[in-house]
């Protein structure tokens, strides 16, 4: 699958994630490297530190689970006083990184954002992985 190619299947797998789980604000697949592969974000959200953020956070989170003997990392998920950050692992090369609302349904976002992590996965399969 060509570059571009990927690129499109990415942003419908994000875009489809967004309208499966409301109050879902904004999303992105980024390299473990930190970089921006796909993302639907609002314009006031800057992608590459959206991108550096997440992949530090997914890292620091394996690092502390496989310190503290907790097996693998499934997601990272952070509480802020006006909505959630949530980060989770899409195969070897990448993370799904969401920002929810404080009144999103969680549940609801956490068995959508699987699913979407699953597909990213398998949309990567083969395909070189880094700065767009």
């Amino acid at each position: 699958m060509a570059e571009r190619d990927i690129g499109k299947k990415l942003t419908e797998i994000l875009r489809s994630f967004q309208a499966s789980a409301p109050g879902v604000m904004g999303s992105a697949v980024v390299s473990v490297d930190g970089f921006a592969i796909a993302s639907e974000l609002a314009a006031s959200v800057e992608e590459r530190r959206v991108a550096a953020m997440s992949a530090a956070m997914l890292a620091l989170g394996e690092q502390t689970a496989r310190e503290f003997e907790q097996g693998g990392v499934e997601r990272i998920f952070i509480e802020g006083t006006t909505g959630y950050t949530i980060v989770a692992s899409a195969g070897p090369d990448a993370v799904l990184a969401a920002i929810a609302s404080k009144d999103a349904k969680l549940g609801l976002i956490l068995l959508q954002m699987d699913r979407a992590a699953e597909s990213v996965k398998e949309a990567l399969v083969g395909q070189p992985v880094g700065p767009v």
